[in-house]
């Protein structure tokens, strides 16, 4: 018995749904940190319009450390605010391979930085950049898709 061509085609583009997905930063990712190469968080990247936010989800945190901590070093709308559900990642719009023209806050400095990202290792992996001025004065991290 052969099968309808429509339903051919239709299996055929859900085979090819996970692929696509995986070009888009948009996702849950594991944030590790670039000194200790510790995982710190995890930041659901949603869009909108075209336009990515970032929002932590999750901290890995010691047992000694506070487990529900404040931005009390941020000094904007942030400040005092718990970090867990806080929008930390702004702005992004496409840019041919990359995502660029956004903002990245450091909730342990309070500190906002320039930044930009790329989908990478077949979209298992995000290069995250936070600079001040261009993007040589910064520094990077690698985050690993969760989902």
């Amino acid at each position: 018995m052969r099968a309808p061509l429509h339903t051919i085609l239709a299996i055929a583009a859900m085979a090819t749904l996970p692929a696509f997905a995986q070009d888009t930063p948009v996702g849950l990712w594991k944030n590790i940190d670039d000194v200790s190469g510790k995982p710190k968080a995890l930041i659901r990247i949603t869009e909108t319009n075209g336009v990515l936010e970032g929002k932590i989800e999750k901290l890995f945190r010691g047992a000694d450390e506070e487990q529900n901590p404040v931005c009390d070093k941020c000094s904007d709308a942030r400040k005092n605010q718990p970090i867990i559900g806080m929008t930390m990642l702004t702005g992004l719009k496409k840019d041919g391979a990359e995502y660029t023209g956004g903002e990245i806050l450091d909730p342990n400095n309070g500190k906002v930085y320039r930044s930009k990202l790329k989908v990478a290792d077949g979209g298992k992996k995000l290069e995250v950049r936070g600079y001040i001025g261009m993007p040589l004065l910064g520094r990077s991290q690698t985050w690993v898709r969760e989902q």
